[in-house]
Parts: C-alpha cells; structure tokens; sequence
C-alpha cells in the first residue's frame, strides 16, 4: 500500500493537505540487512514500508538477535521509545528485504502535528496501532502456547514463512527454532 493510500484510508485529508504532508517524507531505497537505527544510537525517524519487510531486534547477554517485532508493508516502523523519547535505541532497525521505506524525522512530524488538527488524529491512531500491537506481543509471550503464537503470527503476517529466515521468526515468537519446526510441520499435516 503506498503511503498516499494508507493515510487516505486512515484519516480524510484534502489533496491539498496530503501534498503538503507528503512532501516532508523522503522515499528511501533501502538494501536488505542495511540498518536504519543501530543499537545505542538515537533513532531519528519515523520510517513507512511501502515495499519490503522490517524488524526491531536487539542482541542479548550471549550476542544471539531476539526479534522484538517484525514490519511489512503498509505499517509505519522505528525504534518508538528512541525516537519520541531522543534516547538512544535498545533495538537495531533493520529492513530483511531490499525495500521502498518513506521517512520522517521527528521535527518535521512536529510541525505537521502543529499545523493539521488531523494529523494529531493520525499520530494517535498510529500510538493506539503501536501499543496494542506490543501489548499483544506481550500477552502472547505470558499467556499463549507456542501453537497459538505461531497461529496469531500468521495472521498477522500471512507471508512471513516465505519471506523471514526461521531462526528470526523463532527468536519473535519466544521458541527454539526446533520447537517452531515441530509445530509448522504438524500444522502442515493437519
């Protein structure tokens, strides 16, 4: 979905609204594994994927990448706690596929919020978005079994088997990777 269509479909703005919103995005060709934001940095912006597929990860005690959250098309991504708060990030943002992202820097979001009484309304449906999203993940992780994580998983993300090494899709659902091939493989047979 291109950004365009993504916040028509969110909040009613007027094409002259859009133009001017629209026109403090940067469109940005990104390589798979390039990195947005590195771990101990300051994110400094807001990044919409237009095409590819993101995540959040950060590397534990023993160097091994857990993947916080995972991105797709149509959803905004950053280091949320870095860039609103100007902290530096305790997660890597990365893109998994070559990807077509539009960024936003955090001043610029600022004025936009200042000057369209909407786009107050967009940042807080995109806070809401955001927040249950983590708040699900967290539910998940305390209440779920592995099979209904995966289950949840798929349904937010229909593709991501064919699209995300395992191991990262393992480390986001809080499973060994041996677990997660056990449970694919008697889904396939049921």
């Amino acid at each position: 979905m291109t950004i365009t269509d993504f916040l028509k479909d969110l909040v009613d703005f007027s094409e002259a609204e859009l133009e001017d919103i629209l026109s403090h995005f940067q469109k940005e060709i990104v390589s798979k594994s390039q990195p947005l934001v590195k771990q101990g940095q300051v994110c400094r912006k807001l990044y919409y994927v237009e095409k590819g597929i993101g995540r959040n990860y950060y590397l534990n005690s023993d160097g091994k990448e857990i993947t916080q959250l995972f991105f797709g098309e149509g959803r905004f991504m950053t280091s949320l706690e870095s860039f609103f708060e100007e902290s530096p990030s305790l997660y890597n943002v990365e893109m998994l596929e070559d990807a077509e992202i539009h960024s936003i820097s955090k001043n610029e979001l600022e004025l936009l919020f200042e000057k369209y009484h909407k786009m107050e309304r967009l940042g807080r449906l995109l806070s809401t978005e955001m927040l249950t999203k983590v708040v699900h993940k967290l539910n998940a992780i305390q209440f779920q079994t592995a099979k209904e994580r995966y289950e949840y998983m798929l349904t937010e993300y229909p593709d991501i088997i064919y699209r995300v090494p395992l191991g990262m899709i393992a480390s986001y659902l809080g499973m060994s990777q041996e677990t997660l091939s056990r449970i694919r493989k008697k889904k396939i047979r049921d």
